[in-house]
């Protein structure tokens, strides 16, 4: 039995520990947050829940819609049925696509919660450098340093993972390659319904990219709450806003797309440094000498489904090598 590290508690780190851990090897996964699933991430407070980050996610390998249809019967997934549209110049119309569309229940963590289960995270951990010394890995954060791992496992987005891959020169270059655009977050509780024929739609123009009625997905509690995203764009000429001052911006680009904006009950903004990633395209890193690998939606195509795939390639490579 091998002992591995895995920083990052999303699902391309939750996935690839879980592979391992069935392997029978003993894996540990480090998590900056409080919470586990990453940009899968639901967010409560008095105006009730949000899904601020992952929105819902596609499934087009077998594997993973294999996993899925598992999931469903276990009531951790539901499919997503909400009325979908397409906004542009003024224009409105349905989006045509039949791909089916998943969340997770009650929110979109329950996919990473579930393939995490058994598996010790340690959160609220945030990974400073790693070293390796005689073949053996360490991970040194504020708790202080942690030896003696076998492989180590870098599952974050590409420019956090970088420092910590430069001690592996050959993965580092690599690293250095991935990319995320930032995204901003509005999450919105109105007095009254929006006035819309829709429960969610991709924007083109007005500064934003989506937009959706939380409590249509599946397993909802009731109530007008919308969550706002905005383009990458956008997002990146404003990342240094106060979350205060994005909060009117993006209520003001609604109003472009919906006119009778009905009165807000709470609105807070959400910045996600890392959004979407166009994704390298290469499954995921590994150095099979050094034991060291790294995966997510970067390395894949950006998709919740590839960093799902960027998980499992990576425990693919690493198990031969333990």
């Amino acid at each position: 039995m091998s002992r591995v590290a895995v920083v990052g508690a999303g699902i391309a780190g939750v996935v690839c520990a879980r592979a391992l851990a069935d392997a029978g090897h003993q894996v540990r996964i480090y998590e900056k947050s409080r919470g586990t699933g990453g940009r899968m991430a639901t967010r409560r407070g008095d105006a009730g829940t949000f899904d601020h980050g992952a929105q819902y996610f596609t499934a087009r390998d077998p594997r993973f819609q294999s996993l899925i249809r598992h999931l469903e019967t276990k009531g951790v997934l539901a499919p997503y049925r909400g009325r979908i549209a397409q906004w542009s110049a003024g224009v409105l119309k349905p989006v045509a696509d039949r791909e089916p569309r998943y969340v997770g229940l009650p929110g979109m963590p329950a996919l990473c919660r579930a393939l995490a289960e058994g598996v010790e995270i340690v959160h609220e951990q945030q990974v400073a450098a790693v070293e390796q010394l005689q073949g053996r890995w360490s991970v040194l954060g504020a708790a202080g340093r942690d030896d003696g791992y076998d492989a180590l496992v870098l599952a974050v987005p590409a420019v956090q993972a970088l420092p910590l891959s430069v001690v592996v020169p050959g993965i580092a270059a690599r690293v250095a390659q991935g990319r995320h655009h930032p995204c901003w977050a509005l999450l919105v509780k109105f007095a009254a319904p929006l006035p819309v024929d829709f429960d969610a739609a991709f924007i083109e123009g007005a500064h934003l990219g989506w937009i959706m009625r939380d409590s249509s997905k599946p397993g909802r509690e009731p109530g007008e709450r919308w969550v706002l995203h905005a383009t990458a764009d956008w997002s990146r000429e404003n990342l240094e806003l106060d979350a205060g001052a994005v909060a009117p911006l993006l209520i003001e680009a609604l109003r472009v797309v919906v006119p009778a904006v009905p009165p807000v009950i709470e609105a807070r903004a959400h910045r996600w440094r890392y959004a979407l990633s166009p994704g390298l395209g290469v499954g995921s890193l590994f150095d099979r000498d050094a034991r060291f690998g790294a995966c997510g939606d970067w390395c894949a195509d950006g998709r919740v489904e590839g960093a799902w795939l960027s998980g499992v390639d990576l425990a693919a490579k690493l198990l031969p090598a333990l």
